[in-house]
């Protein structure tokens, strides 16, 4: 009689590439609207309102000068996976513990201040940067669900 080995590879949550992409680019655009939201409603009624104006600016020169560079990175990295790599591969080990750095500034700084409109540029700011940067990724797995 065989003895049944459990392995752990089986329950890997693995994936094809078009996952990846998918995943990819929809945590950058659903981070992205989250941030947003947040950041607007902090921002307050009102005056206040104005800074989304720059908070927007800001957020595209970002995406322009460091998010685009990495959401290209991260895709051209999860073209050259395998199909069946695990879902959480979908972003390298690095880049989650730059997202875990993200969370916890962002914590941080909720605690140390009352979010209100200076909080609410600032993730607005960031929103805007990663959901305008979100294109790379969303181009990639159009590009990708539709080749020849």
């Amino acid at each position: 009689m065989r003895k049944k080995t459990f392995r752990l590879a089986r329950l890997k949550p693995g994936v094809n590439r078009s996952v990846h992409l998918f995943v990819a680019s929809l945590l950058w655009t659903s981070i992205g609207i989250m941030l947003i939201v947040r950041g607007w409603g902090w921002m307050g009624p009102g005056s206040g309102r104005w800074l989304v104006l720059p908070a927007v600016a800001l957020g595209i020169a970002k995406s322009f000068l460091v998010l685009d560079r990495a959401t290209r990175r991260s895709v051209a990295r999860i073209i050259e996976l395998r199909d069946g790599t695990c879902l959480g591969a979908v972003y390298s080990w690095k880049t989650w513990a730059l997202v875990g750095l993200m969370m916890a500034s962002g914590i941080t700084m909720r605690a140390l201040t009352e979010p209100g409109r200076v909080v609410g540029t600032v993730y607005v700011a960031i929103g805007c940067g990663l959901l305008f940067s979100s294109r790379h990724g969303w181009l990639a797995w159009f590009k990708w669900m539709h080749h020849d």
